[in-house]
């Protein structure tokens, strides 16, 4: 072949399909090269830049392993939808005759670029430049607006707040041990000795390669479980689908060096956590609180965890306490471990194998917390703060820390006066309670960084609908969920709070996380964990999760999406006094048993069952001033319809009610003007309003909060005592509502109403029970 023709000459007489192949390839193909009459010598020469072989094959042949499991994984990855749009769009544009040679040369090494471990787009520029660059207009456009971008959909994903002046210092590629300690013999020593030990419950989860077998195991077979009592959280449940673990010990006491904290976490910790331990009465142990100690042992061992019996009012913080402590140790393991192995790769001879060092996921973000308000997260981040904080004189860097008390404080100034609620009310809606939100938080050892993108944040924490605006539904242009491929801890706190917002949006979350990536984002695959690569991601993934009550759906998430190989521990203590005890007023209590075929057919047969055997019974103008509550909303629509078509009087309350529609229906219900009210637990969850003039009281289902039921009951107050003797409470309720039932009335009379067919008819006070 003769030598190729360049420059300008090139373009010139090319066919289209030509100049393709030159702009894909970087040079022309061989079929139209001019030869000579006469042979020419052999020559030998270097390959140039824009061959279509990449430049990295001339460095070493120990990046050949490199390669081919970049390219493997690669292979497994969907292209996104943008990157298509651009190559549709390159293909579709006319060429310039004046193109110049340097982006042809750009396009032919994008195979080198790819070899560095950051992915370069069709026009050879490398997605880090094109995301640095985005980033600065946003954060100019931020800066000059103040708004808050992170939180409205019509942004995306690309607009999410970027720190551009602290990209650099965040990165954990970039940067080593050396350069986030002071000290760096003593980082070394203590990375050592806390995270190359053995007994490190952290490096024993994540180190621990499971065989396909084992995998086959966890997603065919089911669980074998077992029973364990413990002195604060009472009746355990293990449960786990491999070999049956040692059955775990509650200690007494806890030394804080065997729980191996990473280093700032062992002083801090007993400082942050004092507030809670001075209401103990002679603590055994310095640092923990009773119910502290039992759960992060459990969580210490990376187990899934279940506890459903947390109280805004009493254990809540506690709670919160613990597992931030659990989190924020998790991720500076983590990044001490890479910022280390970052120093011994800088330090090794070239060479050498580099395969050693798998110590991060596809993604960054390792920590998901899931929590109702942006006054829980203003929380979390405080307490994050505080652990990071050694003494007094050294204090973190916190970037973006003036914005966050912005958007996430709450003014003391716009809660109205002398507004009286209940005190687990004001507990659970204290301070700024906007359930649309999500932030990222990168941290290092003296630095945390707010409002971090997402593929550069080490813990997320979101609300459920703020996850799934970003997460978006199939068919959509603008959605991601990649940053959610390689999370290792899952926290749902306050479960019972999504029932009452959209339980949909958690279900929609767990369908998408510890998914392959769609796309690489600038990974090098060479420190990519094999579980990682493997998509056994959610075999690994310990969740914790919160609520307040035992209910069907939270257990269901529990048991269905949680396949952490270590195994799954839930709490399930029964109730022996239910929440009827707490009624004051003296009135006959009469729960009905509905039969249904499955679980499926529940509420039809209640739909049927109570216009066909309660309504009846209520139709009479003496059982006037009738109450009927309705957990679900579909119930709701579905009972107000029937209303409306037989012509009933009757007036409805639901949490779409406007303020004067409610204030209409309480004056006609209290005068007697409207015979019935539709009343949903929604609107009683959000308002608790008193509801005046009540003589009789459906349930349609029992409350999904068992404290409800004595609350409602207890708004019947007497107006004369002609009234007293027409009280009543009627109470629907089948075989599938035992949790609910044994809430309200206790385990005992459970027992003995889920055995019998018969109605029951009980006449408890609060004085008698």
């Amino acid at each position: 072949m003769g030598k190729r023709r360049g420059g300008r000459e090139l373009l010139r007489g090319l066919s289209k399909k030509q100049k393709q192949h030159l702009r894909a390839f970087g040079e022309e193909h061989p079929f139209y090269d001019k030869v000579s009459g006469r042979p020419e010598a052999t020559q030998i020469c270097e390959l140039s830049e824009n061959s279509d072989k990449s430049s990295a094959e001339s460095d070493s042949e120990t990046e050949v392993e490199q390669v081919s499991v970049y390219r493997k994984l690669l292979a497994t990855l969907k292209t996104s939808p943008e990157s298509e749009s651009e190559e549709e769009e390159d293909e579709s544009e006319p060429e310039e005759p004046g193109e110049s040679e340097t982006e042809m040369d750009s396009e032919g090494s994008q195979d080198a670029g790819e070899e560095d471990g950051g992915e370069e787009d069709k026009s050879g520029v490398p997605e880090q430049e094109q995301a640095t660059d985005t980033a600065e207009q946003t954060l100019g456009q931020e800066q000059a607006d103040g708004a808050d971008t992170s939180c409205d959909p019509s942004h995306g994903v690309i607009e999410e707040f970027t720190d551009v002046k602290h990209e650099s210092e965040f990165s954990l590629e970039t940067n080593f041990m050396e350069e986030e300690s002071g000290d760096c013999n003593a980082d070394k020593r203590d990375s050592h000795s806390s995270q190359a030990s053995s007994e490190d419950p952290f490096k024993q989860h994540m180190d621990k390669e499971l065989e396909e077998k084992e995998v086959e195991k966890l997603s065919t077979l089911p669980k074998t479980s077992s029973q364990s009592k413990w002195p604060r959280l009472g009746q355990l449940t293990f449960s786990s689908t491999l070999e049956t673990h040692k059955t775990l010990k509650a200690d007494k006491e806890i030394d804080v060096k065997q729980l191996y904290l990473h280093k700032p976490l062992e002083s801090t910790w007993p400082k942050v956590n004092k507030q809670f331990l001075s209401s103990v009465n002679k603590p055994s142990d310095p640092s923990f609180t009773p119910l502290q100690r039992e759960l992060f042992c459990i969580m210490n061992t990376y187990r899934d965890l279940f506890y459903p019996e947390r109280s805004a009012l009493t254990n809540g913080e506690e709670i919160r306490h613990a597992y931030c402590l659990h989190a924020l140790n998790h991720v500076l393991k983590a990044n001490a471990q890479v910022l280390s192995n970052n120093a011994k790769r800088r330090d090794q001879k070239p060479g050498t194998d580099r395969d050693d060092y798998r110590d991060q996921g596809l993604t960054r973000p390792k920590v998901l917390m899931i929590v109702p308000f942006r006054e829980c997260a203003l929380r979390i981040v405080h307490i994050f703060i505080s652990l990071l904080e050694v003494s007094d004189k050294r204090k973190i860097d916190v970037s973006n820390k003036k914005r966050f008390k912005g958007e996430f404080g709450s003014d003391p100034e716009e809660k109205p006066p002398n507004l009286k609620r209940p005190e687990d009310y004001e507990a659970v809606f204290a301070g700024n309670i906007d359930d649309h939100f999500r932030i990222g938080i990168a941290i290092l050892q003296k630095s945390m960084r707010l409002y971090a993108p997402f593929y550069s944040s080490d813990i997320i924490i979101a609300s459920p609908l703020g996850m799934r605006t970003i997460i978006g539904a199939e068919g959509e242009k603008k959605r991601d969920f990649d940053f959610l491929s390689s999370i290792e801890i899952l926290i749902i706190d306050q479960a019972d709070i999504y029932l009452m917002q959209n339980w949909e949006h958690v279900l929609h979350l767990m369908k998408h996380i510890n998914l392959l990536p769609l796309d690489s984002h600038g990974v090098d695959f060479s420190r990519v964990r094999m579980l990682n690569l493997n998509n056994w991601s959610k075999y690994y993934r310990q969740t914790l999760l919160f609520s307040a009550l035992q209910d069907p759906q939270i257990n269901s998430v529990f048991n269905k999406h949680c396949f952490n190989y270590v195994g799954q521990v839930a709490v399930r203590n029964v109730p022996l006094s239910g929440s009827i005890s707490h009624v004051m007023v003296q009135l006959p209590h009469v729960f009905r048993r509905l039969e249904a075929e499955n679980l499926t057919s529940v509420i039809d047969t209640r739909f049927q069952f109570f216009i066909d055997k309660v309504l009846p019974e209520y139709r009479d103008a003496i059982m006037s001033h009738t109450l009927i509550y309705v957990p679900s909303y579909f119930d709701y629509v579905r009972l107000r319809n029937y209303f409306k078509k037989e012509q009933l009087n009757f007036t409805h309350i639901c949490e779409y009610t406007k303020k004067a529609g409610v204030c209409r229906a309480r004056r006609f219900f209290l005068k007697g003007e409207k015979q019935f009210l539709l009343f949903t637990e929604r609107f009683h969850f959000y308002k608790r309003y008193t509801i005046k003039g009540i003589r009789n009281l459906i349930f349609y289902e029992l409350p999904t909060y068992s404290h409800f039921y004595s609350e409602i009951c207890n708004m019947m107050v007497a107006t004369d005592s002609s009234v007293d003797a027409t009280w009543t409470c009627t109470v629907l309720y089948s075989k599938y509502d035992a949790q609910k039932l044994a809430a309200v009335v206790g385990i005992d009379r459970t027992a003995q109403m889920l055995q019998s067919k018969k109605n029951v008819h009980l006449f408890v006070t609060g004085e008698n029970e």
